[in-house]
């Protein structure tokens, strides 16, 4: 009896083991969570046999380069599967994340990043930085900041002793692998931007806000963008000539090159390059409108947003904008009669009649193109109606234009498609 007691147990002992959390990993799992694993596996030991983590990148970024993310992302994730702790790779992933609008699995991918390599590499905390809000933006921001001139003391010492030709490399090349004075300026300008709006309301905002500023134009005195940037802070604390100065150095900085172009580049080219040039990217480009308005700077705001338009024709407020930009030109003529006292000549009367109507015209493409892309901005469309009321121009709701066909992404939904990707 004994024995067969002590064999029962035993037996009892052997059939939990399979139970248990231990040997192979798989203990415990459903027989369908079983089956995923070893398809997993399988497909994990396929694509190092077949394809390296170089040609796995390679197709990634391919696939970045057409905007196919989703494509991206399954490379990506591949490559991943054969080296889990490659940098290159999770950085990657962590930006397709991004662009998917999958911020959690984004901020996931580069804290990985981070635990591997913390005192390396900025790019993930400025991608961090972007992620999250308030302080923890600014420790990300900062950290990464830490890195980059760290980096930049190590290159300006390894290149001290290197002779005239290293010397004359140019400090704000972008381009390069090294990183330079103007990504130092762009991490610092993106600490204002939060103390300029997330933390404005925390002691001493305004002060750090201005601390960032001043060290951005440190490392790249001629940025437009942090130039620009000043500008808004000292039009906020109603130092209005100053900050007309500033904003007018930021516009020279870019404008007379791009209106000099036979060919104005495309917004999708602008925003690929724009960190290899002066051209602020398209939505800075309109907060330069605005600013020009609130300062008064008419031709110029109608030049920018002239540019504006032949890049990008459907954008709601920079046909608004430019409506309300000739309504105020419209009122500045009369005011200015008003106070010199005198009638107004045929000329005049020429020039106001044509602001008019192309306030109106400009104001009536906003509206339709409002209804059309169905927007949701009230107050915009409460003062186009108001201004279009004053014009004479149609206040009525109207049934926008529709266009029947839409974007289809391509999405591959298997291995196959995968495979196919790979050969082309």
């Amino acid at each position: 009896m004994g024995g067969q007691t002590k064999g029962k147990k035993k037996n009892k002992a052997k059939r939990k083991d399979p139970r248990s959390n231990g040997g192979s990993g798989v203990a415990g799992l459903s027989p369908q969570d079983r089956m995923k694993l070893k398809m997993q596996e399988k497909a994990k030991k396929k694509t190092a046999e077949k394809y390296t983590v170089e040609q796995l990148l390679e197709k990634t970024e391919e696939c970045m380069d057409s905007l196919e993310f989703e494509m991206a992302g399954r490379f990506c994730q591949r490559a991943l599967e054969v080296e889990p702790d490659n940098l290159l790779t999770l950085d990657l992933l962590g930006h397709i994340h991004s662009e998917l609008g999958d911020t959690q699995r984004a901020r996931e991918v580069f804290l990985r990043a981070v635990q591997l390599s913390p005192d390396e590499g900025h790019s993930k905390y400025m991608s961090l930085g972007q992620i999250h809000t308030g302080q923890e933006a600014v420790q990300y921001y900062t950290k990464g900041i830490q890195i980059l001139l760290c980096m930049l003391e190590k290159h300006a010492q390894a290149t001290a002793g290197a002779g005239a030709e290293a010397a004359a490399s140019p400090l704000h090349d972008s381009g390069s692998e090294i990183p330079t004075a103007r990504d130092v300026c762009v991490a610092y300008c993106s600490v204002a931007e939060i103390y300029f709006t997330d933390l404005c309301m925390e002691e001493r905002a305004g002060d750090q806000c201005r601390q960032a500023i001043e060290r951005a134009l440190t490392y790249h005195p001629d940025n437009p963008e942090a130039l620009q940037l000043m500008a808004s802070y000292l039009f906020s604390t109603e130092k209005n000539q100053e900050g007309r100065e500033y904003l007018m150095r930021s516009v020279d900085a870019w404008l007379p090159a791009l209106k000099q172009s036979e060919a104005p580049p495309s917004k999708e080219d602008i925003e690929e390059e724009h960190t290899q040039s002066d051209i602020p990217p398209y939505e800075s480009r309109i907060t330069t409108a605005k600013l020009l308005v609130e300062a008064e700077e008419y031709e110029t705001a109608v030049d920018v947003l002239e540019g504006l338009l032949e890049e990008d024709d459907e954008v709601v407020q920079v046909w608004y904008l430019s409506g309300w930009v000739c309504y105020l030109q419209m009122e500045r003529a009369k005011e200015e009669r008003t106070r010199e006292e005198r009638e107004e000549s045929d000329e005049e009367r020429e020039e106001c009649e044509a602001l008019k109507e192309a306030a109106r015209s400009y104001l009536t493409k906003a509206k339709k193109l409002y209804v059309k892309l169905h927007c949701d901005d009230g107050p915009i469309l409460e003062h186009m109606e108001q201004l279009l009321g004053e014009l004479g121009g149609e206040t009525e709701g109207e049934e926008g234009e529709t266009d029947p066909a839409l974007d289809e992404d391509f999405e591959p939904n298997s291995d196959d498609e995968e495979e196919d990707a790979m050969e082309h």
